[in-house]
């Protein structure tokens, strides 16, 4: 019997040793997003990049891993609040999920320290929902590492 899909919830929270406004350029400028987005092994493309970062926006991307598989993201902006907060939706269309949000918090700490809190409500199944985890995580030590 195959998993069944249901609301899958991921949070990973990272200090980042860089300023708030570092940290959102290395999330809504492309140039600075192609130096981080994927796990390690992955790389993004700057062609494959778009970035309308405004409410009703579009985003996409397209990874490609070391052994040529790609994985295409798409998601609109629903909510921009510079720099602080950025709210995506990701439909289901062409994915393996049926639909997801996300929302990425950027909470100045002082002295040069931002925190990241990236909240995910995901369509899946339990086990692909483990391996997203995974991919976002070694993503967003690939950014403290952009920014550290």
């Amino acid at each position: 019997m195959a998993d069944a899909v249901t609301a899958q919830e991921i949070t990973i929270t990272r200090v980042l040793d860089a300023p708030r406004e570092l940290a959102w350029k290395a999330w809504t400028e492309p140039d600075q997003l192609v130096r981080w987005w994927g796990p390690d092994g992955w790389s993004t493309p700057l062609s494959s990049v778009t970035m309308d970062v405004r409410p009703g926006g579009a985003f996409r991307l397209t990874s490609v891993s070391d052994d040529g598989t790609e994985m295409p993201s798409v998601a609109v902006y629903r909510e921009v609040v510079e720099p602080e907060r950025l709210v995506m939706d990701e439909p289901a269309e062409g994915s393996w999920h049926e639909g997801a949000v996300t929302t990425v918090t950027l909470t100045d700490l002082g002295d040069g320290r931002t925190e990241l809190v990236v909240q995910t409500t995901v369509q899946t199944t339990d086990e692909m929902r483990a391996v997203a985890e995974r991919g976002m995580a070694g993503s967003f030590d690939r950014l403290a590492e952009h920014l550290g």
